[in-house]
This record gives C-alpha cells, sequence and structure tokens, in this order.
C-alpha cells in the first residue's frame, strides 16, 4: 500500500508539473514583430492576410497584458503564419507577373525568328 502511495503521489506531483504555467512568450512575438515588418517591405500591405497578422499580433499583446501565456503565445504563432503567408502570396504574384512578361519576350523572339 506504501508504494502504491508513493507512485500516486509522484504521478500527481508530475501532473502538476506538466499543468505549469506557459512561459512569456517574448521570442515568439520577435519572430512575429520581423514577419510583419517583412510581409511590409516585400510589398504586402494591402493583403488582407497582413491586416490579419496585425490584428493577431495586437490580440497576442493584449493577452499577455492580461498575464495570459499560452493565448498569447497562439496568437502571436498565428500573426506570425498570416505575415508570412501574406509575403508569400505577393511573392507569387510577382513571380508570376515576371514569368508572363518573359512569355511576352519569348513570343515576340519566336515571330521575329520565324519572320526571317
Amino acid at each position: 500500500m506504501r508504494v502504491n502511495s508513493k507512485r500516486s503521489t509522484l504521478l500527481l506531483l508530475m501532473a502538476l508539473a506538466g499543468c505549469s504555467s506557459d512561459p512569456v512568450p517574448t521570442e515568439q512575438l520577435r519572430v512575429t514583430d520581423e514577419a510583419i515588418a517583412q510581409a511590409t517591405a516585400s510589398g504586402a500591405q494591402d493583403q488582407p492576410e497582413l491586416a490579419q497578422a496585425r490584428e493577431h499580433a495586437a490580440q497576442a499583446r493584449a493577452e499577455l497584458a492580461s498575464g495570459r501565456n499560452k493565448p498569447a503565445r497562439q496568437a502571436a504563432e498565428q500573426a506570425e503564419l498570416d505575415a508570412r503567408l501574406a509575403e508569400a502570396l505577393v511573392l507569387q504574384a510577382q513571380q508570376q507577373a515576371r514569368t508572363a512578361q518573359l512569355q511576352v519576350r519569348i513570343k515576340r523572339l519566336r515571330e521575329q525568328l520565324e519572320g526571317q
């Protein structure tokens, strides 16, 4: 019975340790701010995903101010993902525009070669 009691106590302590509070997500907020700045610099300022990123970042700071570290970290992570998506969409659109320009040039060159 004594061993069972010690085992139960150990399991309880391990469970409580797993429930300990989340650390302050300062590094995640820094990464989030960098992702938002990078997306803005890439030309994503008009992307709705960047607006969502800013909203999630503000939510993360509000959660942090209320001492809710886990929701703050989750909101900051979502903000980072939104910002990276906004940047990726802008870069994809830019690449598609460059591809279209190259296709037009190739077509003109082919027409010139066929005309000779």
